[in-house]
C-alpha cells in the first residue's frame, strides 16, 4: 500500500493536480473579498472552501502513507510541516469573532505554491540563507541611518521640525529619502530655507529658517550614495549568493532523490563532480583569504 501511496505522491500529473487546488484556493480567498459575490454565491463558495480543504487533507493522508512503517519521516521535510500547518489551523474551532483568522488561515494556503513551484522554492531557500549576512547589512544600514539623522537634527531640526524635529521623525524621513520618494522635495527645503520652499501652508511652523545651499546638497547627496547605491545594493549582492548556494543544493539534493530512486541518468555522476568542485573551489577560496589575513 505505502508503495502505491509512493508512486501517487511523486507523480507529475497528481503534484500538477495539488498546483491548480492551490491556484484555486488564492481566487476563492479573492473572490471572499467581495461582499456582493458572497450574498450571491456564499453557500457555493463555502461548499468549494471545504472541498478544498478535504482535498489538502487527502494530499497529507497520501504523503503520510507514503512513508510506510515511519509516518514520522513526513515531518522530517520543513515544507511538509508548513503544509500540514496550513491544514491543521484550518480545522481549529473558531468563534464568529475569530472568523478573520480562519480567512488569513485559508489565505496561506496560497503559500503552497512555493512548495509546489520548485524555483519558488530556491528563491525562499536562498532568502533563508541569506538572512544571517542580511542581518549584517541591516546592522550597517542602521548605524548609516542613526549617525545621519542625529547629524540632521543638529543641522536641520531648527529649519525643518515637520521632517527633522526629533531622532524617530528623522529616521522616517531618512528612510522616505533612501527610497527616493522626492527625496528631493527633504534636501531643497535645507537648501532654501524653510521659508522659501516646502511649507506652504504651514508657515506657522518655520521659526528658525536657514539655508545650506552647498553643505544640504553634500548631506543628502552623500546619504543618497551610501544608503540607496552602495549599501541596499549589497542586500542585492548577499540575496545572489545565496541563490546560488540554493541552487546548488537543490541539484545535489535531485541527484541524490535520482540515486535512491534507482532513476539516476549518465550525466549525474558528472553534475555530482562539478558540486563537489565547486564545493572544494570555495573552501579553497576561504583558506586563502585565511591566510593572507594570518599574514597580515
Amino acid at each position: 500500500m505505502s508503495a502505491l501511496l509512493k508512486k501517487i505522491a511523486d507523480d507529475n500529473r497528481f503534484q500538477n493536480v495539488i498546483t491548480g487546488i492551490i491556484v484555486l484556493a488564492g481566487v476563492v480567498v479573492g473572490l471572499e473579498t467581495h461582499p456582493p459575490l458572497i450574498e450571491q454565491y456564499g453557500t457555493f463558495l463555502h461548499i468549494l472552501n471545504d472541498l478544498i480543504l478535504w482535498i489538502f487533507v487527502v494530499e497529507v493522508i497520501i504523503k503520510v502513507g507514503a512513508e510506510g512503517r515511519r509516518p514520522w519521516r513526513y515531518f522530517l521535510d520543513p515544507w511538509n510541516v508548513f503544509d500540514f500547518i496550513i491544514v491543521a489551523v484550518c480545522f481549529m474551532p473558531v468563534n464568529a469573532q475569530y472568523v478573520a483568522v480562519l480567512r488569513l488561515a485559508r489565505l496561506l494556503r496560497v503559500l503552497k505554491l512555493v512548495r509546489a513551484l520548485p524555483k519558488l522554492q530556491v528563491l525562499v531557500s536562498a532568502l533563508l540563507k541569506s538572512i544571517p549576512s542580511m542581518g549584517y547589512v541591516a546592522l550597517l544600514l542602521g548605524m548609516l541611518f542613526y549617525v545621519y539623522s542625529v547629524a540632521a537634527v543638529f543641522l536641520f531640526g531648527g529649519n525643518d521640525p515637520v521632517h527633522f524635529g526629533n531622532l524617530a521623525i528623522a529616521m522616517l524621513s531618512l528612510f522616505r529619502v533612501v527610497t527616493g520618494e522626492d527625496w528631493t522635495d527633504v534636501m531643497y527645503i535645507q537648501m532654501w530655507g524653510c521659508d522659501q520652499y516646502g511649507y506652504d501652508g504651514m508657515m506657522e511652523l518655520c521659526t528658525q529658517p536657514m539655508s545650506y545651499p552647498v553643505f544640504g546638497a553634500l548631506f543628502f547627496v552623500s546619504f543618497m550614495l551610501l544608503g540607496a547605491m552602495v549599501i541596499l545594493n549589497l542586500f542585492i549582492g548577499v540575496i545572489m549568493s545565496g541563490m546560488d548556494e540554493a541552487e546548488k543544493e537543490n541539484k545535489l539534493a535531485a541527484l541524490i532523490a535520482r540515486r535512491e530512486a534507482g532513476t539516476p541518468t549518465p550525466s549525474d555522476d558528472f553534475a555530482e563532480v562539478l558540486v563537489k568542485l565547486d564545493e572544494i573551489h570555495e573552501e579553497l577560496q576561504l583558506l586563502r583569504a585565511k591566510r593572507s589575513i594570518a599574514s597580515k
